[in-house]
């Protein structure tokens, strides 16, 4: 059994509510953390990652987990409990899945400055918001391709620094290294589909519009997806889709998240 060492990120008691409440340091620590431990489980190595912790409410936990509509709601249980709560999902941000999102970046693409990240789609999306912040905050040039009105939250682009938006598809995706989606409809707004359904159907991720995307590019997309509309069965099952990693990433991750805030 591996007892772990975890080196201090300026993490330890602190919330996780978005991807901007960690800097460029703190965010390649923990990806750095995430790695090793995604080794370690593929070699079997039994590894002690939070002896006696436990992920409940304040007086009897370490930590505190939600997923929540409003964000606001996460904030205030932020704000009332003396232990860190991680935002497992709301309606405006999935700083969790930026995690596992950027390490399968960095794992694909090495140093990710300077690398290109095209989001094409829905970009007033949770999975948008955080990964656009977690990407520019670890130096890619971030591009938004989305119609008028589903554009990324003004207050977050402006927290997330240097993110191109625009309209046209094949502009954002022009020499990208990675391409990355999500689903059109997303829970709560189903009332809204077929109205989505037509206002994005030219966001589509298909072999046609991957065209202007560099030769080695990925694709990600956090699933589960829906074939035909935001993306095509074939680019999702593809060479080029790295959307299973992914999903794998998500376990480590989020072990390294929780060491950092816990340990």
């Amino acid at each position: 059994m591996q007892q772990l060492a975890i080196a201090p990120a300026g993490l330890l008691g602190r919330d996780f509510l978005t991807a901007a409440d960690l800097d460029a340091g703190q965010l390649t620590e923990l990806l750095d953390l995430a790695d090793h431990l995604k080794r370690l489980q593929a070699e079997r190595v039994p590894h002690r990652l939070l002896p006696g912790r436990t992920l409940v409410m304040s007086r009897y936990a370490d930590a505190v987990m939600i997923r929540a509509h409003e964000h606001e709601h996460v904030e205030r249980l932020a704000a009332a409990a003396s232990v860190p709560v991680i935002n497992g999902l709301t309606d405006r941000h999935h700083p969790c899945q930026a995690l596992a999102d950027v390490q399968t970046l960095r794992e694909r693409l090495g140093d990710l400055r300077g690398r290109r990240l095209a989001w094409v789609g829905d970009g007033c999306n949770n999975v948008c918001h955080s990964l656009i912040t977690a990407a520019a905050r670890l130096g890619m040039e971030v591009r938004v391709a989305a119609p008028l009105g589903f554009e990324p939250d003004p207050a977050i682009l402006a927290a997330a620094g240097e993110v191109a938006v625009m309209e046209d598809p094949r502009d954002a995706v022009a020499g990208a290294d990675a391409v990355a989606t999500d689903v059109w409809t997303s829970m709560g707004w189903e009332a809204e589909h077929d109205q989505r359904i037509e206002n994005l159907a030219p966001y589509q991720v298909n072999d046609r519009l991957l065209r202007g995307a560099r030769p080695d590019h990925i694709v990600l997309h956090c699933l589960p997806a829906h074939y035909g509309e935001e993306i095509t069965h074939a680019v999702l099952h593809g060479p080029r889709s790295a959307a299973w990693d992914e999903a794998e990433n998500r376990l480590h991750a989020q072990k390294a998240l929780m060491a950092m805030v816990m340990a």
